[in-house]
């Protein structure tokens, strides 16, 4: 089973930047191809994992090619039609491209000729390259499911819980749009984005079904044993400066540059509310890694 997880030094040696492409500009490219990504899937009906899957399919596919043999586009419509297949949540090619092309139309018409025809030829000749580029590994494990299952072991107040959970839930629509999948476990990423949601909602997590009595367990160490404050932390400001960088004023209320995106876990168009305030999360001293966190070889 390959090894799919990355050092922050690895993000910055990419075929990209090989490729003469400033480190700045590919992390927009990145961003842009999973917003397509996701409004793609949230148009055609697709469940918030087949769209997550068609991320990691993107961000994996970038670190062994460049942005500039493969338009992001063209590759992020190649990736949700394979993550279709493998959630078994398949759409036939053409309505994909003709949803893909109408999205494209306006302000970014000029991309559309990098889909290829209607039918879709391109993208078909991309998945005979992104298959064995992903090492035709579709084991993917979305943090969505470790969400829910931590979500369930909280104890506490029923309507603040599910006002936490629904924006923890929006936090991980908007966490493929960095690279965080590339750097960390779904199980972190969804232990990270749990504890940002609860610092918004200004929700402690004191209480939950398995603690035991007098104990000093912090609520994440029932299920990630050695994960620390810092790396949660350090998770979490790469997250938050996704929505610096996006021009999104409030974090948590939606997939970032697209508010009517996944907003919920059953893809309503409800807006989650939240306080905007400056967050207390202190800023981590060193760069840390797990010990499960290996290069891809």
């Amino acid at each position: 089973m390959p090894l799919w997880y990355y050092d922050k030094k690895d993000l910055k040696s990419t075929p990209s930047i090989h490729d003469g492409v400033d480190a700045e500009t590919e992390q927009r490219y990145r961003r842009e191809g999973c917003r397509f990504i996701l409004d793609l899937g949230f148009r055609l009906g697709l469940r918030s994992e087949t769209m997550g899957t068609g991320a990691v399919f993107f961000h994996r596919f970038y670190m062994f090619h460049s942005f500039k043999q493969y338009p992001r586009y063209a590759m992020a419509t190649c990736c949700l039609f394979l993550s279709g297949k493998v959630e078994e949540t398949p759409k036939k090619i053409r309505d994909i491209m003709k949803t893909a092309r109408l999205i494209l139309e306006g302000a970014r018409e000029r991309y559309i000729p990098t889909l290829g025809d209607e039918k879709g030829d391109l993208i078909l000749q991309y998945e005979r390259i992104l298959l064995p580029t992903v090492k035709f590994d579709f084991c993917i494990a979305s943090p969505y499911s470790f969400l829910k299952q931590y979500a369930k072991t909280i104890v506490g107040d029923k309507e603040q819980i599910r006002q936490m959970f629904q924006m923890a839930w929006t936090f991980v629509n908007d966490s493929y749009c960095t690279t965080l999948c590339l750097q960390w476990e779904p199980e972190i990423i969804a232990i990270a984005v749990l504890y940002l949601a609860c610092k918004l909602s200004k929700f402690e997590i004191t209480d939950w079904t398995t603690k035991k009595e007098n104990s000093k367990q912090k609520w994440w160490e029932q299920f990630v044993e050695g994960l620390t404050k810092d790396i949660i932390e350090d998770i979490c400001h790469q997250h938050l400066d996704l929505y610096s960088k996006s021009n999104l004023s409030s974090p948590g209320n939606g997939t970032v540059g697209n508010p009517s995106i996944m907003l919920t876990p059953t893809q309503t168009n409800s807006t989650v509310t939240s306080p905007i305030q400056p967050i207390s999360i202190e800023s981590p001293s060193t760069s840390r890694s797990m010990p499960s966190a290996k290069r891809v070889s």
